[in-house]
């Protein structure tokens, strides 16, 4: 299974990056978003000034904001949509693809109103039954080093094997290695709930605590990941992999995570708010807290650091107390 088309829909970061990384490769590409500014001025610029400046756009990306004529022709198409908006932006779609077109969703986030990841809504939003392999890429990936060509390795998850090998192939380079997997939902719920653990990182950084402190956050926060994704269905052995352990360590220490600077922030006394409005981009984290924390309360999985970053997000807990509370729970076995 080769392919030699592909739809980006998303034209943010990293939707930018993963298509340099491809057209870099000589793959052909549409880049659409719906915001027709954005659009406009990535046409005239050749160059995602926004959000990737000083990476021109290579010919064989082309710029559109209509989504038909950015997936006419293509094989696979790239989810890149913040969570927020996947279920509007794939409802649009879904009717417009062929059979057997393979769909990456290159998002880490869990929709507030159902509790589903991405692939969930896709799979819901199916109005007929056509044949469309749903996969997932995630793993310690900042958008930024992708594009400079810095050597990165992530993971590829589809219930199918040669669409997994498929993907793996079309995405692999020389600085940008591959691995495939068929645990969907496990580096599903990686790539989201590490958003949750960073903020929590973040607050304890902006709060002055060492090193110490972030290594058990990340610990323990890794713990809790993989008790959420276990109960959902997913294998173990990837929370310890790329999407898990991987992504965790990368956006809970790295100064271009966006989820640790609004964690940073809130810990050095700002507001959600005020946070917020300092941000160019999108902390999925934030709408993910509250989603994540609703799925931990319907599945009965104790989840505490989930816990009190949504007690700081959304009810105004001092994150010194969220840290507090953290460390005087009651002692227990460590391995349970």
């Amino acid at each position: 299974m080769k392919i030699d088309q592909v739809a980006m829909l998303g034209a943010g970061s990293w939707g930018t990056s993963l298509a340099l990384l491809l057209a870099r490769k000589g793959i052909k590409v549409s880049l659409w978003d719906r915001d027709s500014e954005h659009i406009n001025n990535l046409s005239r610029d050749r160059e995602n000034k926004r959000y990737q400046a000083g990476h021109p756009f290579p010919e064989s990306i082309t710029v559109t904001g209509d989504l038909f004529q950015a997936i006419d022709g293509a094989t696979c198409v790239v989810m890149v949509v913040p969570s927020h908006g996947y279920r509007e932006v794939y409802r649009q779609l879904f009717p417009m693809l062929a059979e057997n077109t393979l769909i990456v969703s290159a998002v880490k986030g869990i929709e507030i109103e159902s509790g589903l990841t991405m692939t969930g809504v896709m799979r819901q939003e199916a109005t007929t039954c056509k044949p469309l392999p749903l996969g997932v890429l995630s793993g310690p990936s900042f958008a930024a080093e992708v594009a400079e060509r810095q050597p990165t390795a992530v993971t590829v998850a589809f219930e199918e094997l040669p669409a997994a090998q498929a993907v793996q192939q079309l995405f692999s380079t020389e600085y940008f290695r591959v691995y495939s997997s068929n645990d969907v939902i496990g580096l599903e719920i990686s790539g989201a709930m590490k958003n949750v653990i960073a903020i929590a990182a973040g607050i304890c950084d902006g709060l002055g605590y060492g090193l110490n402190t972030r290594a058990a956050l990340i610990t323990r926060g890794l713990a809790e990941i993989t008790r959420m994704g276990v109960a959902l269905g997913g294998q173990q052995q990837t929370f310890a992999g790329l999407g898990g352990m991987g992504d965790l360590v990368l956006t809970c220490t790295g100064d271009l995570s966006r989820n640790r600077t609004v964690g940073l922030k809130l810990g050095s006394g700002l507001t959600l708010d005020q946070a917020l409005a300092e941000m160019k981009m999108v902390a999925e984290g934030v709408k993910t807290t509250k989603s994540c924390f609703a799925l931990a309360q319907s599945l009965g999985v104790e989840m505490p650091i989930l816990e009190q970053v949504y007690q700081v997000l959304y009810n105004d807990k001092q994150c010194a107390d969220a840290v507090r509370e953290l460390f005087q729970r009651d002692l227990k076995h460590e391995i349970q």
